[in-house]
């Protein structure tokens, strides 16, 4: 694999000096761009698109195209681990994702087991590699799975859910249920993970979406310590830091950055920052000054503005992006910042305010004195 032309992203990660703050975008492949969904029309549908490496690669590529963002993600989608147990995952038109089995009994529980990446999941990890190998070492690479209290309100809730009315009630009265469930799916995402890494994903992302749904206690043991067990199986915890040399990851025996986010997980920042991940993601309900002093030296912060900023004019993108900036404050050694949404790009987003946003982070940032 060649060097990384640029490696910014890598840097704010590890907490080291960079020239200014790198941005990427969640869901920067998506809706909102015109070729996206030109792409998924080819594709014929959003599952197909999913599981075609090379129409996920295209896909992939696409906003970097446009914007000089200063990471990819992979396109896939965080069900794709309980799509892979046998769940019978499928969209309907306007309810989004649904199972036909949802797993709500002891049986269907006892039926669950870890799926083989390299058998079930094969079309995730020749995406990756097809990626790798067309990015050409543009910019890192980033992978990802949901998180595993995540994946179990989809595959216990049969979808998406206003109240979690299903899962709470087995997390209550069945939470003996509840933690096989989320130790099965935890081994999942940890070996899904480490596939990633060995195709050559350079940075991995856990995806805890519904994490701030759980009451305080609640989120710390059935949400947080899921994840600590996935990223303690992670390659090469505690080993060397990745850098912009050649090769995967996973040849070099290196650390793989790990980013956590979980959306409403203010309250439990330094838990989250515990779980010896390199960076914590924070939606825009959080200050990021404040979430700097709580989280200290430990990782970098990720986050946070509003997507809906993007929905306003030119003043109003560049004015909250500083805004952000500020919030975060002045560089310094041993602090990373990576800019980022609270959330997801929404698919009415106008392509050129993405323009806007990313010109402004750069310039922005590259003005920021040094403290």
């Amino acid at each position: 694999m060649p060097e990384l032309a640029n490696d910014i992203f890598l840097r704010a990660l590890r907490r080291e000096p960079t020239e200014y703050t790198p941005i990427w975008l969640m869901r920067q492949a998506g809706r909102y761009l015109p070729e996206y969904n030109d792409t998924r029309r080819r594709a014929g549908s959003f599952l197909a698109l999913c599981k075609n490496p090379e129409l996920a690669c295209e896909v992939t590529l696409q906003p970097l195209e446009r914007f000089p963002l200063d990471a990819a993600i992979l396109f896939s989608d965080i069900l794709t681990i309980p799509d892979a147990m046998g769940l019978g995952l499928y969209f309907a038109e306007g309810e989004g994702p649904r199972f036909e089995r949802p797993v709500r009994d002891e049986e269907a529980v006892a039926r669950l087991a870890v799926p083989d990446p390299s058998q079930e999941l094969r079309y995730v990890t020749d995406a990756v590699r097809t990626i790798r190998s067309a990015l050409a070492g543009r910019v890192p690479l980033i992978g990802f799975a949901g998180s595993p209290w995540t994946l179990a309100c989809y595959m216990v809730e049969g979808g998406a859910s206003a109240d979690f009315r299903r899962i709470k009630t087995m997390l209550y009265q069945r939470p003996d249920l509840l933690e096989r469930i989320l130790a099965i799916n935890a081994d999942a995402v940890a070996a899904y993970l480490n596939a990633q890494i060995d195709a050559g994903a350079q940075v991995v992302m856990i995806f805890d979406s519904w994490g701030g749904a759980l009451a305080d206690g609640a989120f710390q043991r059935f949400s947080l310590e899921p994840m600590r067990r996935v990223v303690s199986a992670l390659r090469g915890r505690g080993g060397a830091q990745v850098g912009a040399q050649g090769g995967t990851p996973a040849d070099r025996g290196a650390r793989v950055p790990v980013i956590v986010f979980t959306k409403g997980g203010g309250p439990w920042l330094e838990d989250i920052a515990g779980l010896d991940c390199d960076a914590v993601g924070v939606d825009w309900t959080v200050n990021l000054g404040r979430a700097r002093e709580r989280i200290g030296e430990r990782c970098a912060l990720q986050g946070n503005l509003d997507p809906m900023v993007l929905m306003a004019g030119e003043s109003a993108v560049r004015r909250e992006a500083q805004r952000v900036l500020d919030s975060f404050g002045a560089p310094a050694p041993g602090f990373g910042h990576v800019f980022n949404l609270g959330h997801g790009i929404s698919q009415f987003t106008p392509p050129e305010n993405v323009a806007v946003l990313v010109d402004a982070v750069h310039s922005c940032s590259r003005r920021l004195p040094a403290s």
